[in-house]
């Protein structure tokens, strides 16, 4: 068992925990799919990357999203924030799957991660070339496609925590050149993307919210995004 299969997190649920987010970082998006489809009650705070509110960067030893705070401690990567939340309540059965899945998500946080960046990036990394990190993407995604081929998602016919692990990586490098990804990409992996772009859960945790500040009323996260009764100021903008 990898060593996310094997972690003890020992943490419990906590109407008052904080979590530390930002909209569009694929990072804090599966932290977010997974704290709502368990339906942990926690209040979400949208973080301005270019200018962090100091109770974040006091929160966060990496001063990165996503993060989790309750009583008992901070949660600071994103993987463990997933598995936190649904080993309290795993309503659909995303923890229940292979080690090979385990396996798929070290492969995406890794070296997929690492040639997207290249490709999405490619003028941050000297020598990077971004049709060949973009080809090292494919290969990947093309691993993926094989299993994807025989079932609607990873392991089956139901997602797993792979599944929404990897999914917001994928969709980023989509859309780096979506008509590109839509001619390469495989028919099972096109499908499995645009299934979880047009899912209820993904709608329901991207509404587009504006910035924490200290003193602002409470945002929740505790199924779907729930607004406080005077903040009128989100929109639902998806993609």
């Amino acid at each position: 068992m990898s060593i996310y299969g094997k972690m003890k997190m020992g943490f419990c649920a906590m109407a008052d925990a904080v979590l530390y987010s930002f909209r569009r970082c694929p990072y804090a998006i599966r932290a977010r799919l997974a704290v709502a489809v368990a339906g942990v009650d926690v209040e979400l705070r949208e973080i301005l990357l270019r200018d962090k509110a100091p109770a974040f960067l006091a929160t966060s030893p990496s001063g990165t999203v996503p993060c989790l705070e309750t009583a008992a401690g901070v949660l600071d990567e994103s993987l463990d924030i997933m598995i936190w939340a649904l080993r309290q309540n795993d309503p659909d059965g995303w923890l229940d799957m292979p080690e090979a899945g385990y396996e798929l998500i070290d492969e995406a946080d890794g070296p997929f991660k690492r040639a997207l960046d290249r490709t999405k990036y490619h003028t941050r990394y000297i020598g990077a070339d971004p049709e060949v990190q973009r080809s090292l993407a494919m290969s990947f995604l093309n691993t993926l496609e094989n299993q994807l081929a025989a079932h609607p998602w990873l392991f089956g016919d139901a997602p797993r925590l792979a599944d929404m692990a990897i999914l917001p990586f994928v969709r980023q490098f989509a859309f780096i050149d979506k008509p590109r990804f839509d001619a390469e990409a495989g028919p099972g992996t096109q499908r499995w993307l645009n299934e979880f772009l047009m899912s209820d859960l993904f709608r329901k945790t991207m509404l587009k919210l504006p910035v924490w500040a200290e003193g602002d009323p409470m945002t929740r996260l505790d199924g779907e995004i729930r607004l406080p009764q005077d903040a009128g100021r989100t929109t639902s903008a998806p993609h």
